[in-house]
This record gives structure tokens, sequence and C-alpha cells, in this order.
């Protein structure tokens, strides 16, 4: 007899004493939901060669089965990891950390009523973008600012602004690709811009530019390559050249930042990379960044650049499918190293000892003597465990200051033990190759 014909009706179930109990705490659709679940799973394993459970017949193993089913149902399924992947700003992982002081701005704001969009001296309907403008203009210098949920939006939402219908030109070397594969040409796509490509994958002149634009023309687009380089045999056009060219032949220069950098990365012993602030220095006529990668807040889209360009992005319809929520705003403060993403960057003194190693860094948990190369956009092994000495610190100093990562043997996490005690956060970790 096939066991499959053992396993009981779904109405018999519901009818028994075995599920009375069940039936008064839990809402009778997912009830039937969770036997189904139970009864399919069973029916899959058997077919497979499973052995007949001894409860195949019995309404209290179902009603067991179905309890635990509904537990999973209901266990969150984002939940705490411990990056170990050395990327400090990892896309799959959350991204940035929030600082405690936005944490503290959220739980503020957002846990009662708030002014959002109500202007408390006007005593009338305000905007919920203007507590973020001042903030941006003195951080930036751009004339004005706009914070929507996320960079790709800002660009869709200039591009849609700028260039509906008309021409935008990038360089083919700057076509590309960001989290979940999503591609730059199919964001301008999507914003009714025409994308014009120019140059080739590793060299664009300004030739390239100046030949591509005609009539229908609305803007150039500059894409800083963010987390990748491509090095040798290149070129490329720097911003001021283009802002200069867009400027002579009436266009918009826009420039998609990505990182949304704020304080120059020498400060924080990276290598150098363009704050907003450059991006409108060298005359870009509105600049989109992230706002919560380096800066440690929510995840957020931000547009710096002229007034009359901002003004124009809040007008469009767009504008508000793409609006922000009242736990992304800005709070008056000053960009500092309590950002939490920051801390496990290694300090000048240890990068600079990470390099007598050339194309080498520690690769978190590797074997002693283990390394892994050094990738354009992938950053040291994340501080998880007890730092080492740190070359920087003062002679016979003890342990690296809070930011130089350190190193273990194959599994091992702080405090020697092998395994993480039960109900810690997982551990994600990718194992380098020694070289």
């Amino acid at each position: 007899m096939d066991p499959r014909r053992a396993i009981p009706a779904v109405e018999a179930l519901l009818n028994g004493a075995a599920f009375a109990d069940l039936l008064e705490d839990v809402p009778r659709e997912q009830v039937i939901a969770g036997i189904r679940a139970v009864q399919e799973r069973l029916r899959l394993a058997l077919a497979g060669g499973m052995e007949p459970p001894a409860g195949i017949g019995i309404a209290d193993w179902y009603a067991a089965e179905v309890r635990g089913e509904l537990a999973r149902w209901r266990r969150p399924t984002l939940v705490p990891v411990i990056n170990a992947a050395g990327v400090v700003l990892h896309t799959n992982l959350g991204r940035a950390p929030l600082a405690p002081a936005a944490l503290a701005a959220i739980n503020e704001t957002a846990s009662g009523y708030s002014n959002l969009e109500y202007d408390l001296r006007a005593g009338g309907r305000g905007s919920r973008y203007d507590h973020c403008v001042e903030q941006l203009r003195r951080l930036t210098g751009a004339e004005s600012a706009l914070v929507v949920n996320n960079n790709a939006a800002a660009l869709v939402l200039a591009l849609n602004t700028l260039a509906l219908g008309r021409k935008a030109v990038i360089s083919r070397g700057e076509l590309v690709e960001i989290g979940g594969e999503f591609r730059i040409s199919e964001i301008m796509a999507r914003s009714g811009a025409q994308m014009v490509e120019v140059g080739a994958t590793n060299r664009t002149h300004l030739r390239d530019y100046q030949d591509a634009i005609d009539a229908d023309t609305a803007l150039l687009l500059k894409v800083h390559r963010s987390n990748f380089q491509v090095t040798g045999f290149v070129a490329e056009v720097p911003p001021a050249a283009l802002a200069a060219l867009a400027h002579e032949r009436g266009l918009t220069f826009l420039h998609d930042l990505g990182s949304g950098l704020l304080l120059p990365a020498q400060s924080l012993g990276l290598p150098p990379e363009p704050t907003i602030a450059d991006a409108l220095a060298h005359g870009a006529d509105l600049v989109t960044a992230s706002g919560d990668k380096l800066l440690g807040g929510p995840q957020a889209g931000i547009i710096c650049g002229r007034a009359d360009l901002i003004a124009g992005c809040r007008q469009t319809a767009l504008c508000r499918a793409l609006r922000i929520d009242k736990r992304d705003q800005l709070r008056p403060g000053r960009p500092d190293r309590r950002v939490p993403s920051e801390r496990p960057l290694p300090c000048p003194a240890h990068r600079q000892a990470h390099h007598r190693r050339p194309g080498r860094h520690p690769g978190p948990l590797s074997s002693p003597g283990a390394g892994a190369r050094r990738n354009p956009g992938t950053a040291y092994a994340v501080g998880l465990c007890r730092p080492p000495r740190c070359p920087g610190s003062p002679a016979g100093g003890a342990t690296a200051p809070a930011g130089c990562a350190g190193r273990h043997g194959p599994g091992r996490i702080p405090g020697g033990r092998r395994s993480a005690p039960r109900g810690a956060p997982s551990l994600v970790a990718r194992r380098h190759r020694a070289c």
C-alpha cells in the first residue's frame, strides 16, 4: 500500500481534538496552510523513499508539526550577522551600519509625531525636503539639495527631469553595473533619456563628447567608478573639462559619484576619492550620491547642485514616488569618525605595514601566512577579532587602535572558541586562497 494514503484529510485534522487549542490561538486559514505545507513535505519525502514516520496517521503528530511550521513562518528572516567577508560596505549584508546618533535621531522623531511636512514658524504646510537642505549646503557648498530613497533613484530623477526624451552622452567605459545586476544603461532607459555612448571601453577623449553633441542633446553624464578600477592603457576626460564643454554648448553636466563621500578619503587612511564638494567645485551642475554608505545613516540618495535644477527635480511627479521617509532626515552635526562603517578600516600606519607585503593583505579567517590579492573596491579584513600590535602605536603600545583588523587561525573567533555560542549572530566570511 502506498504510505501516502495514510495521510489524514485536512478537514479530519481540523475537526479533531488535537487541533482545538491551535485553532483558538491561530486563524483557521493559517492552520489550514500549515497543515497543507506539512502534508506536502511529507508526500514528497515519502515519494523519495523515506520510511513513513510513526505518527503518519495520528492527529497529535500533525498538530506538533504544524505548530513548528507556524513558528518557522513567524521567525524573522532579517537577522544580525557578523561581517567577516572583508568588504566593509557590503550590500548583501545591509551596507552601512547605522551610527548611534542616527539611531537616536530615528527613535526621537519616528516614535511619535513630528513636523515632517509642517512649518512651525509659518504655521502651515511645509516640505519634508527642507530639513536636509541647509545641512547639505553647508557640507558640500551646493546651492541647494534634495534627498530621495537611494542613489539609483536620484540618478533616475535627475535624468528624467533634465533629459526626458532627449540625449544624454556618457562614456562607454562608465556604463557600470551596480548591485543586483542593474546597469547604468538600464537606469538611463527607465528615466526616459536617450543614452548616447561615446569612446571605447578603456579610452574616451574630449573629442568623442564634442562629436556626439547635437541639437537634441540635453546633458553630459559622468559616472564615477567607485567600486572598481580600470588600469593600464586607459584615458578619461576630467570632470572639469566635461563641465567646461557642457557649459560652452549650453548643456547640463551631471556627475554620479555613487559613494557619497563628504570627508577627504585620506583622512580615513584611504586612497584619494572625489567628494561631493570636489565634484561641484569642478563644475558639475548636479551631483548624485548615496546618502547611507559612508554617512552611517538610513538608505538615501542625495542630489546636490544648482538651485533651479533642484527645484525642477522637486516639482516632477516622479519625485513623490521616490521621496524619503521621516527616518531619512539629516540632523545637524558634523561628519566624524563615529560612523560605524569607518571603524573596521585600518589606520594609515597599519595600512603601510600591510603594504610592505606587495600585493597582499591579511584575509579574514585565513590561516597564518595566507593572504589574498588586493582588488579595487575590496576592503581590508574587517576588525572582528582582537587587533594585533599596530606599528602606529607608541613604543611598547599594547594593541592597534579601533579599526585595525586582527587575525586568527582557521575558523577561530575572539576568545579562542572555535564555534559561536548558541543564539549568536551568523558569521559571513570569504576564505581567501594563498597567493
